[in-house]
């Protein structure tokens, strides 16, 4: 597509289609987004229609494709303006002399007239083609557009030049025709700059290709990873990135943080699922994994091409330019068309008349409206990436610019979903060195949520002390671990009932300091040995490293702040204290169902920020859904947009984002409409040279296209606390 005008040709074909309900297409992506019925919406139904004026409609390209298609269309771009300015030129030089009456006599003055023309003929026959094909196609698809009001504007200019010519007046209009085509040109070469910018936000998502090992039938094969198949073993090296997902067939350290946000590598077991872009940290062996998911359908691949696919659904700001523009071209035909008989009825002579009408059409050439609001929205993704924020819906910018409230899930969000030791009870304090080894050696291998915790606090700092190891570990799920060491030692270790009921069948009792009301919000972990109870262990999901620092920023800037989670009171008022949330605005055990309720209660719009499957129906519930770096898939799926980065404090900046991209289409917007309003009330009563009505119009589109590429161009911005205002 050429141009705005060309993606409202192509909507307003799929519009008229049966069975089609809603069409959006996105200039800037180059994308459609159809809703209808199944069999109308296909892609062979829709072709042919779409190629009955002119355009091509295929499968989603890739992104590496559309990097391709855009840089083809700056050099094509790019090689009709040099066209266009070496030859331009010497028709500008020529429309110079003559308007500065430089030259000596009327008939050296006809000569430079000639041949001013003669030098537009390049420009208007080679580099001003796109813009005919582009008005014939919107034309054809009765949504005229820019681009007939453009064709119109230079074939009229050479006409009148050359009838002035054939009369033999040097007052000619080449440079008028050259001028515009120049121009339009410088523009189009930017946006399309701004477009692949705005593109390149896609390839911090994108994986290297990669040779991979395939073993199969105890051989062993290099291959791309783009032809691994499904079902394929393959073998990752240490130290190397995962590069499709699949399922462990051994056992690895693996660093998720790309995905999952997880601070620290976690330990994977044999046929737990992996995801490309995660880090195998295997010291000795090579890990194995059978693939679930080949290239082009990974997690990050659907992560990209989801956010491609929503980018084709417009926003409000944007359907309004987009009406604006679509009756604006039309009215100005119209008013070119009137402009010619009332000047000639109010006395002006035809030449005048003619030069008047060929004004309106010029300077009411609707580009700005066009792109006042995608090129800002495409920018603002793009700003969005460089920041660490995947916008799957673009569209969401404008809600998220007047959000009043914002609501947080708890667990795996405000909180890392990782337990740290709060408080340790032993039996015998002096003992604590010891136990801590003991400890440590004891759930080294254990998979429970609660190991990983108990582990980092019993890390030995130095050398192990020659504590014993443990000989024999019998794990009952949900209840605890008994486990034998090499000295013959026994420990209990789990939950205080399941413990107290051991200690019940040896005779013994749990002592009433084992456990602190105090601490009653933690999670437990009780430990008892021959002689009775040993520890108690209190263990507390602790706040992501940014929350409390972006609660504070987000109160700071007026924003109602609310927590809805599913645990227990006494969790959710301790992490309440410890990010800075009143009691009062936190809420809990709430299902579900219940979120989503209290959610639709609270003055909207809404931001919710959640991660689990039970975070699902609020995301849907609020006017934008946003989710944390290692949310599940399910949450994934009905969030706006996805922070790349862990912890929360890419609210703060998204937030940021999204009202300077509205600010920037809100101006956009009211000055391209400001522009065109006034600019065809003024040429219609008043003579205004073409040249003049060209450069206005070119200034306008220039001015929007710039305004936008400010957000595109911009550096990120720092942690500083002035990233809302």
């Amino acid at each position: 597509m050429w141009c705005t005008s060309c993606a409202l040709a192509v909507e307003g074909v799929l519009k008229r289609l049966s069975g089609v309900i809603e069409v959006s297409v996105h200039y800037p992506t180059a994308t459609v987004w159809v809703k209808g019925d199944p069999d109308a919406i296909q892609l062979v139904a829709l072709a042919p229609h779409v190629a009955s004026i002119g355009y091509q409609l295929t499968e989603l390209e890739a992104v590496s494709d559309a990097h391709a298609r855009l840089e083809q269309e700056s050099r094509y771009l790019t090689l009709r303006l040099v066209v266009g300015a070496v030859f331009g030129m010497w028709t500008m030089l020529a429309s110079l002399l003559i308007y500065a009456g430089a030259l000596p006599s009327h008939q050296v003055e006809s000569v430079v007239a000639w041949a001013s023309g003669a030098f537009s003929l390049p420009v208007v026959l080679y580099s001003g083609l796109p813009f005919y094909r582009a008005g014939w196609r919107t034309l054809h698809a009765k949504r005229p557009g820019m681009d007939v009001l453009v064709s119109l504007g230079v074939i009229g200019a050479v006409v009148v030049s050359v009838g002035l010519l054939w009369r033999g007046s040097a007052e000619v209009y080449f440079d008028t025709a050259v001028m515009l085509i120049v121009l339009l040109l410088v523009g189009r070469l930017v946006e399309t700059l701004c477009r692949q910018r705005g593109l390149r936000a896609f390839d911090s998502l994108a994986l290297p290709s990669v040779d991979v090992v395939v073993c199969q039938h105890s051989q062993r094969e290099t291959l791309p990873v783009e032809k691994i198949p499904l079902g394929a073993q393959i073998e990752v090296a240490s130290g190397e990135t995962i590069p499709l997902d699949g399922t462990l067939e051994t056992p690895g350290w693996i660093d998720s943080a790309m995905l999952s946000g997880e601070s620290v590598p976690r330990f994977y077991a044999s046929g737990q699922k992996v995801y490309a872009g995660c880090r195998y940290l295997g010291v000795e062996t090579p890990l194995m994994l059978r693939v679930t998911a080949p290239a082009g359908q990974r997690r990050l691949d659907k992560l990209c091409e989801q956010m491609r696919r929503f980018q084709a659904q417009k926003g409000e700001l944007q359907t309004m330019a987009e009406r604006f523009a679509a009756w604006l071209s039309p009215a100005a035909l119209v008013l070119g068309g009137l402009t010619l008989p009332v000047a000639i009825l109010f006395g002006v002579g035809w030449e005048d008349a003619i030069v008047r009408a060929l004004s309106v059409l010029v300077v009411a050439c609707p580009c700005a409206v066009g792109l006042a609001v995608p090129l800002a929205s495409l920018a603002g993704s793009g700003q969005a990436m460089q920041q660490g924020i995947a916008l799957r819906d673009p569209a969401a910018l404008e809600t998220l610019a007047k959000v009043h409230v914002i609501v947080f899930d708890k667990t795996g969000t405000l909180t890392r979903g990782q337990h740290r030791m709060l408080h340790v009870a032993l039996r015998n304090s002096k003992d604590k060195a010891v136990f801590r080894q003991m400890l440590y050696s004891a759930v080294g291998h254990s998979e429970h949520p609660l190991a990983y915790g108990l582990l980092h606090w019993a890390k030995p700092s130095g050398e192990h002390g020659g504590q014993p190891d443990p000989a024999e570990i019998v794990e009952i799920p949900g209840e605890g671990q008994r486990i034998t060491f090499s000295n013959g030692e026994q420990w209990w270790l789990g939950s205080a009932v399941w413990v107290e009921h051991q200690l019940q069948q040896q005779g013994q009792v749990l002592p009433i300091n084992a456990q602190d009301p105090a601490y009653g919000f933690a999670s437990q972990v009780v430990v008892a040995d021959g002689q009775g109870w040993l520890a108690t262990l209190y263990l507390a999901d602790q706040p992501v490293t940014d929350a409390q620092v972006t609660i504070r920023q987000l109160q700071m800037s007026g924003y109602g702040l609310a927590m809805i989670s599913g645990d227990r009171q006494g969790p959710v008022n301790w992490v309440s204290q410890q990010v800075g949330l009143p009691k009062e605005a936190c809420y809990s055990q709430r299902s579900p169902e219940a979120k989503a309720k209290l959610l639709a209660a609270l003055p909207s719009p809404t931001l919710y920020v959640g991660d689990g499957v039970n975070d699902t129906l609020s995301l849907a519930a609020a006017g934008v859904g946003v989710v944390p770096m290692q949310a599940s898939e399910a949450a994934r799926e009905g969030a706006a947009a996805q922070l790349l980065t862990p912890g929360v404090s890419g609210v703060v900046r998204l937030l940021g984002i999204a009202k300077r991209t509205r600010r920037v289409m809100v101006q956009n917007l009211i000055f391209s409409a400001l522009y065109n309003t006034l600019a065809l009330g003024l040429v219609v009563v008043m003579a205004i040279p073409p040249l003049v009505a060209v450069l206005a119009m070119a200034a306008s589109s220039l001015s929007v296209t710039l305004n936008a590429a400010r957000l595109a161009w911009s550096e990120p911005e720092g942690n500083g606390s002035d990233k809302l205002n």
